[in-house]
């Protein structure tokens, strides 16, 4: 048997959408089941996010510290935002929000891995990039507004984190997930036999 997520589609006898938010919305489907019943399922429909692993020479994540108002806690997390045009290409969106919320650049871009952060009640699909060989980006900083004008930064050693994630004291999914991919691949086949940058991402196809 593989273990493997597959591609499947319900039927949807009805349709709609009763909430349209400024980024997301929410819908409501009527769906039908296996024994033929009709139930309605509602959820938050997401454009897609991406996520950045950086990596210093000296074994330390970049991170960010943010308020989220929905948690009401500021959380450590990896730099991240989202898919701002459908069929955008992901690498080069990670690429930006490196830029954007660290002014940092990176030379070397491998797919970590893809997920979905609350499939019960949301379609948000998200790609974390590891990023390395990092240095300052070029030109002016990126002004930032709103919870990101209270942002700080830190480079924190993987061990520390993985500490913190195991203790309950870091939540942020991204950085939860990234950095134990990042533990898995060093100790299985490698950081090399990572997927490329431009991987195929069926959740969020885009053209590279």
């Amino acid at each position: 048997m593989t273990i493997k997520d597959t591609a499947q589609a319900w039927e949807i006898r009805a349709t709609e959408t009763p909430f349209v938010g400024n980024k997301t919305s929410v819908r409501t489907d009527e769906v039908v089941m296996p024994d033929g019943s009709v139930v309605s399922r509602d959820y938050q429909v997401h454009p897609g996010s991406v996520a950045v692993l950086a990596l210093d020479d000296e074994g330390r994540v970049l991170l960010i510290n943010q308020y989220r108002h929905p948690v009401r806690q500021k959380l450590w997390e990896i730099p991240a935002g989202l898919l701002d045009v459908p069929g955008e290409n992901p690498l080069h969106a990670a690429q930006r929000e490196l830029y954007e919320e660290a002014h940092v650049k990176a030379e070397d871009w491998r797919v970590l891995t893809d997920v979905y952060t609350s499939p019960g009640g949301c379609d948000e699909a998200v790609r974390i990039f590891l990023a390395r060989g990092l240095s300052e980006a070029d030109g002016e900083c990126f002004e930032v507004e709103d919870e990101e004008a209270d942002m700080e930064h830190a480079r924190v050693p993987v061990d520390e984190l993985v500490r913190g994630v195991l203790a309950g004291e870091l939540h942020n999914n991204c950085l939860v997930v990234g950095v134990l991919a990042l533990v898995a691949a060093r100790s299985g086949d490698g950081i090399d036999a990572l997927r490329p940058a431009q991987a195929p991402w069926p959740a969020r196809p885009f053209e590279a």
